[in-house]
Parts: structure tokens; sequence; C-alpha cells
């Protein structure tokens, strides 16, 4: 195989994974984004949280909505729990670092809150610790994954949205996710501020 080929089969595996989310997930994306506006609108706020690439997804989305994404407004309040590296390297010291994140939600969330909690595999430890703090505190979770959705499949409540991208390949998985993100972000915008 050419390695030019590679580029082609990689970019018609992200359309051909493109598609697929595009007929599974629709619906769901735009049930996540109604609950994100909801809760803004009744003066709650997001916090999200991801492992790795997914960590930069999560800053990602707390950015787009504390700043602008394609319009202006005003800001929105959003905290991405990855960012503290006193706090997280604190917690996993003196605890363990599937804490990093639960420790934060206890703390920081409230009763009408959002997560948005993301995890390719959906096994990350940290992650499910994470959402169990969140039903812990009575706030609704919106979970980027893929696949099967892993362990957070199990131990989501009925009123969670589960956005599992149904693909294997890791790299596929995180390329939705931001496609995802930017849905979120738009329709957030949208329902705010009306469609442009």
């Amino acid at each position: 195989m050419e390695i030019s080929e590679r580029v082609t089969n990689i970019f018609t595996s992200h359309i051909e994974t493109a598609h697929a989310s595009l007929d599974e997930l629709a619906t769901d994306i735009v049930d996540a984004a109604t609950l994100i506006t909801n809760a803004l609108l009744a003066d709650h706020k997001v916090l999200s949280c991801g492992n790795g690439g997914s960590a930069s997804d999560a800053q990602h989305f707390s950015s787009e909505l504390l700043n602008r994404f394609e319009r202006e407004r005003p800001g929105l309040p959003a905290i991405a729990l990855t960012t503290d590296s006193s706090t997280i390297t604190s917690i996993s010291n003196d605890y363990t670092f599937d804490d990093i994140f639960s420790k934060q939600v206890s703390a920081l969330g409230q009763q009408g809150d959002v997560l948005l909690a993301i995890s390719t595999s959906g096994n990350s430890a940290n992650i499910l610790r994470a959402v169990m703090s969140a039903h812990q505190r009575q706030m609704h979770c919106v979970v980027l994954s893929g696949d099967t959705g892993g362990d957070l499949a199990g131990i989501l409540d009925d009123d969670d949205i589960f956005l599992s991208v149904p693909a294997k390949s890791t790299a596929r998985i995180q390329e939705i996710h931001i496609i995802i993100i930017h849905c979120l972000c738009d329709l957030i915008d949208t329902q705010l501020l009306g469609p442009v």
C-alpha cells in the first residue's frame, strides 16, 4: 500500500463513522444541547472532564462556552475539571488518580448542574467516579463515549444522555466527539440567541 493511500483510508473511515454517527446520534445531540441550555437558563453551570485527548475536548467545550463559539454573546458558566494541576496532583497524591474528578464534582457541583464526561472507552475509573458523584449531587450527565460505551453504559440514569460513537478506533471516536461538541455549542447558541 502506498503511504498516500493511508490518507485516503483515514478520510474514508472518518466519513463513514461520521455518517453512522449522524444516523444514530442526531436526536440525542439535540436532547443534550437542550438539557444544557435549560440548565444554563436556570442559572446552573456545566462541568466537564476527560483524560488525554478527551481532557483537551473537555477544555475545548468549556472555552467555547466561557468565551464564545461563532457568535458574540456573554460568557456562559463552564468549568473544565482537567485544568487545575495543583488540585489534580493534590488529589492523586493524597488519595488516588481515580478521584481527581469526583472530588471536584462533589465540591463544585450543585443540583441542576450538568456534567459533560468524556471517555472514548467508557472504562476510565475517574470518569466513572465523576458520573457517580454527579448523580449524588443530583446533577444531569451528558456522556461522550465510543463503541459499546464500556462500564459507563451500565451506570447511567434514565435522564442522562449517552452519546456513544459507533466505532472502535479511538481516533475516529475522538474526531466525532469534536463534531458533537461543536454541534452542542451551535445548538446552545441557537436556543439562547435564536437562529442566524
